[in-house]
């Protein structure tokens, strides 16, 4: 993985984007795109890449006769497909293992290896169909273009997820600028630098924490584990994102943003406006308003929302872990109804965002529920601290992970945006804007020679 990270940064990368300037046509610009993805994503799932493929022709099929017959016994068929092809590779095995334990089984795993990027891709197909059922789409596209919006390497692997309505116009008509190239390298380059510089650091904290047995943990280090890793999925998500929306700025699209300073809330409600907000709109859209939404009465409401909240839950993976994360996120969001939190003074509302949200995400990071009542145990139980239990927490309090924590919890809130704020309409701006760009290059710079260190950890997402 380190090896294609690099020949990603300094040749598959630079090549395509050079030769996307030369070609002068859009259509051109287009068909490059498409060999460069399906490339992309053949390099690191050389037989999956027919399973996107499949994927993309039969919903483009299915697009085109929702379009001449517009019906929905059509949509259903396809909607089932796209569950179906997501389920039998990435629940299987979770359906199979809890027949198992429940009814005394003993049935093999399928054992089948995850897709990379399924959760994202189908749901993006179902964006396609689903418009064009509505009538946002025509579904009269040729099959280049739906390829194309499907499979575009800058997001295809962990997201954005990118609907059809978003992107349709910008696949024939979009503009390549100097200042949107310069852009989105700059965001590519800080992207990078969240993921390489600052979520593996503290992911080497975080995963060896959350190795240790249960008689090593004390509530010191279940509360740096914790702290830890909600950084760590901030910055290697968020970096992430902003790699893609960097990328396809620099190919002349636009791609919505995905992260809006989370960890700034009050609420979980502001929460879950400001975190993956791809995949929180795409639910509200295409899940919670036609189920009916708050239009149908309180108890309709309430089983909307559970149901959207452990449905993302089960999105984010085939582990009873991820459904209880959602049933965590489901219960404080239907208490947030009850209980006037937005009475409270901001930092109070602030500390019980943050509280709530490193607490759930730590049954999120569990290898399964046994583990995640361990670290709670710690947390709130083991106060006293044995010497052999100091040595594997003071071991991972290094000058690097220090700087990475502080750092990371100094950034993820929206300082940016007031320093910004403050010197608009001032010659500050353009001082600023220069050190922005010349810090992109060195972030650059550190985070391909920490890659050709070996320091290389995949992205959370990708499991996904």
């Amino acid at each position: 993985m380190v090896f294609s990270s690099l020949v990603f940064l300094c040749v598959f990368l630079p090549v395509t984007f050079l030769l996307s300037l030369v070609i002068p046509s859009t259509r051109g610009k287009n068909a490059l795109l498409i060999v460069a993805s399906v490339l992309f994503y053949a390099y690191g799932e050389p037989v999956y890449v027919l399973l996107m493929l499949a994927s993309t022709a039969v919903n483009w099929l299915f697009g085109r006769a929702l379009a001449r017959w517009h019906r929905g016994c059509v949509l259903a068929v396809v909607v089932f497909v796209n569950l179906a092809f997501l389920g039998v590779f990435k629940y299987a095995d979770m359906v199979v293992g809890t027949a198992d334990a429940l009814l005394g089984l003993d049935m093999d795993l399928p054992g089948l290896a995850l897709p990379l990027g399924i959760s994202f891709y189908t749901f993006q197909a179902l964006s396609y169909v689903i418009d064009v059922w509505r009538g946002e789409a025509s579904g009269k596209d040729p099959y280049s273009k739906m390829l194309l919006y499907i499979s575009f390497f800058p997001q295809i692997i962990a997201g954005p997820i990118v609907k059809y309505h978003d992107i349709e116009r910008q696949i024939d008509e979009r503009q390549v600028s100097v200042e949107g190239v310069a852009s989105g390298l700059r965001r590519f380059c800080y992207g990078l630098g969240k993921k390489v510089l600052v979520a593996n650091t503290l992911a080497s904290c975080a995963d060896a924490l959350y190795a240790l047995d249960a008689s090593e943990l004390f509530a010191g280090s279940a509360w740096v584990a914790a702290v830890s890793y909600a950084l760590q999925i901030y910055f290697d998500f968020s970096g992430y994102s902003d790699m893609a929306i960097g990328m396809g700025s620099m190919f002349g699209f636009h791609i919505l943003e995905n992260f809006d300073y989370p960890y700034s809330s009050t609420s979980l409600k502001e929460f879950w406006r400001r975190w993956h907000i791809s995949l929180s709109t795409w639910f509200k859209e295409y899940l919670y308003i036609p189920l009916g939404g708050n239009r149908r009465g309180w108890a309709r409401t309430v089983l909307n929302k559970v149901t959207v909240f452990l449905l993302c839950g089960l999105w984010h993976g085939a582990n009873w872990t991820f459904v209880v994360w959602g049933a965590i996120q489901g219960a404080f969001s239907l208490l947030e109804e009850v209980v006037p939190l937005r009475r409270l003074p901001r930092v109070l509302g602030h500390a019980y965002l943050l509280l709530v949200t490193v607490l759930s995400f730590v049954v999120f990071r569990s290898d399964g529920l046994a583990q995640a009542g361990t670290v709670y145990a710690a947390m709130f139980t083991r106060f006293g601290a044995a010497p052999d239990q100091l040595v594997p927490l003071v071991g991972q309090l290094t000058p690097a992970f220090l700087l990475a924590l502080v750092f990371g919890a100094v950034t993820c809130m929206p300082l940016r945006t007031a320093v910004s704020a403050r010197a608009e309409g001032t010659r500050l701006v353009d001082v600023l804007e220069a050190l922005s760009h010349a810090g992109a290059l060195v972030v650059l710079v550190l985070s391909i020679l920490s890659l050709a260190s070996g320091a290389y950890n995949p992205f959370i997402y990708f499991r996904f």
